[in-house]
């Protein structure tokens, strides 16, 4: 009576079926002794569509649950993502021109954790110096030429340089079906209208309008910002975060190439506008163009007019989706047999694209804890609260550190942004001892921080944030071991540069000719 034998998941989407795909494989569904997993779906309510960008985890799940990296690229209209590229975040561009720089995938050459390059590169008063990111980082280099990571030998899921994916986020969702269903998943086609509980306040069962009632001992919620179970049955609150967080709002628009052999982006290009940032993601056959921002700083119609305006047009036939956002997290993500998984839990913005990453490390947790038996329901809960919470703030610090230490004054909307009471104390601390300190190690001393380091040190410096190293500059005993490091960075770069393909090449070869299995 007391063990976990039934999971039943609501909703589908990548949230949904990730959870299902993943969980079927690592608590081996496929055999009935086991427990088994259920997806309840809505035929009724489509899926965002929006999250087409991802972490390289997303490698290590896709073969774990056994789609091949060819079929995933064939399928979901894949291409390579080796970072993202932030244009215009320094300053007004009509004042200084355009700026850019890149949060690459790969940490740095030599990873900032065992010899952090970021002290000598600041201390490096030279004209010629180059950029932060294009010193220690050769991916910014091969984002910036539009190379793949790899080769067409390499062989699936391997890298010459640490990739993720662009992706149509409806057709992965289909794919994810496909094989979870073969993983030992049950698929349900109905709309909940009930949610039933026990005396004891446990979620017992959901009640359908046309698959009846269905039992479960531990239910996933994957129903979208609804969370039909965390919030509407068993009414865990909305942490709101939108005193720090601004952009409420969304348009996306689906934008085809010119031609099929246009080059395809390698990293996601995200402009700041005035009122916001636009996103711009290379798939096989189209762009996914979007833009999110602040209706407290601006009008739908203004955006409207940004958005095409990115795109160089006056009007426009294809279909511009209007998307609300809403922002903050759960109070609890995990109460009493109920976990939320997805929009469920939280959504904070699309800048960065940690919500697939993060979908990805919660079915992780819940697999790896997972409570075989009632009794063990309150430590897990408990554990996975505590993490997560922990994981949500930290994210909330770094997606805020992109608006805060920014130049730009242009709008109401960046003074704002700019505004103390608008930054979390806990990167207010940082940021005034990183006045004088270049961030290390210490400084993220939790194993399951999202971003790390290397992250901070590409955004900071890549905005030229000031840190002021002149009480104790002569603490920096490594300069030559320094400077052969940076100079490796470069002599790579065109090693790399000289072999190999654009990303378009790499991605016709596969569609053409597979990937090496071994």
């Amino acid at each position: 009576m007391s063990a976990i034998k039934q999971v039943i998941i609501v909703g589908g989407g990548t949230a949904g079926w990730i959870s299902a795909a993943l969980l079927a494989k690592k608590l081996n569904t496929i055999n009935p002794e086991s427990t088994q997993i259920t997806l309840v779906e809505s035929p009724d309510i489509p899926i965002m569509g929006v999250g087409e960008g991802t972490w390289p985890t997303i490698r290590k799940t896709l073969d774990e649950i056994g789609i091949a990296e060819d079929e995933f690229i064939r399928e979901c209209d894949a291409s390579f993502k080796q970072g993202a590229e932030f244009v215009n975040w320094y300053q007004n561009p009509s004042e200084v021109g355009k700026h850019s720089y890149f949060h690459p995938l790969n940490a740095t050459f030599h990873a900032a954790y065992d010899f952090n390059l970021a002290p000598y590169w600041l201390l490096d008063k030279s004209e010629n110096k180059l950029p932060y990111d294009m010193t220690t980082a050769s991916q910014s280099y091969i984002s910036q030429q539009g190379l793949a990571p790899k080769l067409i030998t390499t062989p699936q899921y391997d890298a010459i340089l640490n990739y993720s994916y662009h992706l149509n986020a409806a057709k992965f969702a289909d794919l994810l079906t496909k094989h979870a269903v073969k993983l030992g998943v049950r698929h349900i086609k109905a709309n909940v209208k009930n949610v039933a509980l026990d005396t004891a306040g446990f979620i017992k069962q959901v009640d359908t309008d046309s698959a009846g009632s269905i039992n479960g001992d531990l239910f996933i919620d994957c129903s979208g910002s609804n969370a039909l179970l965390l919030n509407g049955a068993l009414d865990v609150q909305w942490k709101s975060i939108s005193d720090y967080i601004f952009n409420d709002t969304a348009l996306a628009i689906q934008v085809p190439y010119e031609d099929e052999t246009a080059p395809i982006a390698s990293s996601t290009i995200a402009t700041a506008q005035q009122h916001g940032w636009t996103w711009d993601i290379g798939l096989q056959n189209r762009r996914g163009v979007g833009y999110v921002y602040s209706s407290n700083h601006t009008s739908d119609e203004n955006a409207y007019d940004t958005l095409l305006q990115y795109l160089g047009l006056q009007d426009t036939d294809l279909s511009i989706r209007k998307i609300p956002l809403n922002l903050g997290y759960r109070e609890k993500f995990w109460h009493k047999n109920c976990v939320a998984v997805g929009m469920s839990a939280a959504f904070i913005e699309p800048l960065e694209a940690s919500a697939i990453f993060l979908i990805e490390a919660a079915v992780n947790m819940i697999a790896d804890q997972f409570p075989h038996h009632r009794d063990n329901l309150s430590y897990v809960e408990k554990q996975f609260n505590d993490t997560f919470t922990l994981r949500w703030e930290k994210s909330v610090d770094f997606i805020k550190l992109h608006y805060c230490i920014s130049q730009r004054r242009d709008t109401q909307y960046w003074i704002d942004n700019t505004n103390e009471t608008s930054i979390p104390k806990s990167l207010q601390e940082k940021l005034a001892f990183w006045r004088h300190n270049v961030p290390s190690k210490f400084d993220f001393d939790y194993a399951f921080e999202p971003f790390v380091l290397d992250s901070y040190l590409f955004v900071l410096y890549g905005l030229k944030f000031e840190t002021d190293l002149s009480l104790k500059q002569n603490c920096y005993l490594h300069m030559q071991e320094a400077a052969k490091r940076m100079h490796e960075v470069q002599k790579f770069n065109q090693q790399l540069a000289s072999g190999l393909p654009t990303n378009r090449h790499l991605i016709d070869k596969i569609l053409k000719n597979g990937l090496s299995k071994i």
